[in-house]
Order: C-alpha cells, then structure tokens, then sequence
C-alpha cells in the first residue's frame, strides 16, 4: 500500500503501551500511541503507522535501534520519548546524554517530519521515583531546549497534573492505566491541533489505605514490581529482551472506542 501519510513513534514503555493491556495486539498492548494513529488514520486512506518503541530501552539504545529504522520509513509524523530509563540510573551523564538525543532529534527533523517530543514527569506523588525530581527537572530543561532548535512540538507531560490522580496508573504504579495512555492520546492530538473522538475510560479506584493496610499494599507492591524492577536493573536485563517492536512495518489501524 502507498501510504502518504506516515506516524512513526520511537521510544520505550511508554510508547509502546505498556499498561493499557490488550492480549489482541503484539506484545499484549495498546497505548496512546495507538490510539492516536487510530484517530489519524479514520479519515486518511493514506495513512500509515509504526511502532518502533520496545520496553526497557534506554536512550543510546533507541536512538541506535530506532532512529535510522524510522528514516527509512519516510515519516510525515515522529514521536520520540527517550531518557526515562536513564534518569532511573544510579549515575547518568545527563549533559553528555542529551547531546545525543539532540542529534537524535536533528536526524529526525531532517526528514521533514514533524516531530513530537515529551518531557518526563513529575512524579512527586511517589515516595520511590519523586526522588528523581531534581534530575528530571534538568532533563525536562535540556528537552525544551532541544525542541526549540529544531522546531519540535512539545507535550509537556511534567505539568499535566490529572496524572496525580492513582487511577491514571497502572498496578505496577511505573506506567500509564488505559485511562492515563487514552488521557495521552488526548493530548497529543491537542498539541497536533487535531480534531478527535477519544473518550477517557472510566478510572479504576484506587482505595485509600492507612495504617497496617497501607503497609501490606505496599509490600506486596514490592514483591511483585519493585523488587523484579531492582534485579533487572542489577544483573543488566531487560523487560524488553526478546521483544520485537510491535508495527515495525508501516501498518493501518481500525478505529476503536
């Protein structure tokens, strides 16, 4: 198929949709990305989608696995989140890491493509990561400052405070529910300028706990997503080894709710 319009999203969990489960797709999920390329393609004949973004993938790794792959697909369309992986790191060379991703970004926007970028957010609701803070304010800043040179649009996740509510989380409480990846998609397309049919899917309740109930909920948080987390990170594996990405090819997407 000639497609003549073509998103393609590069990237890591986040993008590739982890947390908006849906066992009918590759990998087992969905995500704002989809979601997106859902909306888009409802009125273009023409258009076509690729998901490059595999989970745990650091910055280098993207932008060396992803970058080139998404060249050679010709995009009218790129999105790229990269970096979130590496702000979690016991040491980061964020200055040194940010060049990259600057001509990361600079090979991109040289296809003429236009290009979404997102800043990380501001997790300041989590006793765990709120203690990245200070770093991924510094990243955020870099971000911008990478978006402005190469005329980037930015979804400027860090001030979009509907992600304070639990229930845009997952169980694992590191990525997005399907409420919070619809809630993405929304924005996204808002940033776009792009007219859309996205209904938010009703939140699942996060129950408030105290005392002895909060203590337990949390230990077993620990035992089933934390502490595989830290191991992961230890012996240097990753949630994404022998994944592929889901749409490495340029695909169609039928709408959905």
């Amino acid at each position: 198929m000639d497609f003549t319009s073509r998103f393609v999203a590069l990237g890591d969990s986040f993008t590739e949709g982890v947390g908006d489960d849906d066992p009918a797709r590759p990998n087992g999920v969905r995500g704002w990305a989809d979601r997106v390329a859902e909306q888009l393609g409802a009125g273009d004949p023409g258009f076509g989608y690729a998901n490059l973004a595999i989970r745990g993938r650091k910055l280098r790794q993207i932008l060396t696995e992803q970058v080139d792959a998404a060249v050679e697909l010709q995009p009218t369309l790129v999105s790229i989140y990269a970096g979130a992986n590496d702000i979690l790191r016991p040491r980061i060379d964020i200055d040194d890491l940010m060049a990259e991703y600057d001509d990361g970004v600079r090979r991109l926007s040289a296809t003429g493509a236009t290009v979404v970028m997102f800043t990380g957010f501001d997790a300041r609701g989590s006793k765990v990561f709120g203690t990245m803070r200070g770093r991924t304010a510094i990243y955020n800043e870099l971000v911008r400052g990478i978006a402005g040179d190469h005329g980037a649009l930015l979804v400027d996740y860090w001030r979009f405070s509907e992600y304070y509510d639990w229930g845009m989380w997952a169980r694992d409480r590191m990525h997005m529910s399907a409420a919070g990846h619809a809630n993405m998609a929304k924005r996204v397309l808002e940033v776009l300028k792009y007219e859309h049919s996205i209904d938010v899917p009703p939140m699942t309740p996060v129950p408030q706990l105290s005392g002895t109930d909060a203590l337990r909920a949390n230990a077993q948080w620990f035992r089933e997503y934390a502490a595989p987390w830290v191991a992961r990170r230890v012996t240097g594996k990753s949630s994404g080894d022998n994944l592929a990405p889901k749409y490495p090819r340029l695909t169609r997407l039928p709408q959905q709710a």
